[in-house]
C-alpha cells in the first residue's frame, strides 16, 4: 500500500491519543503512601486513590475531554479532588 499525505497526520493523531493523560497517570502513580495519607488521613483514602487512578486510565482509553474527566473526579468527592490537585495539570482545572 502506498503512503499518502495523510499517513503522517494519522500517525501523529494516534500518538497524541495514546499519550492522553499519561503524564498525569505517571504523577498519580508516583505518589507515596505518606503523601496520600498527609493529604487525607482517612481510612477511605487508599480506596479513593485507586478509584482515581482507574478513572484517569479509563479517561485516557476513552479519550475524554478535560471537562468530562474533571467532572468525574468531582463526582468521586472531596478526597479525590484533594488527591487530583496534587497533579499540576488537574489543579489548574479544579
Amino acid at each position: 500500500m502506498t503512503e499518502n499525505r495523510f499517513d503522517d497526520l494519522f500517525g501523529e493523531a494516534d500518538a497524541a491519543f495514546d499519550e492522553t493523560y499519561q503524564k498525569e497517570l505517571g504523577e498519580l502513580k508516583g505518589m507515596t503512601k505518606d503523601e496520600i495519607d498527609a493529604l487525607c488521613p482517612d481510612t477511605t483514602v487508599e480506596e479513593t486513590y485507586l478509584a482515581l487512578i482507574a478513572l484517569v486510565e479509563e479517561a485516557s482509553k476513552q479519550n475524554l475531554s478535560q471537562a468530562q474527566l474533571i467532572g468525574r473526579i468531582k463526582d468521586l468527592g472531596d478526597i479525590a479532588i484533594k488527591l487530583a490537585k496534587k497533579i499540576p495539570s488537574f489543579a489548574k482545572l479544579l
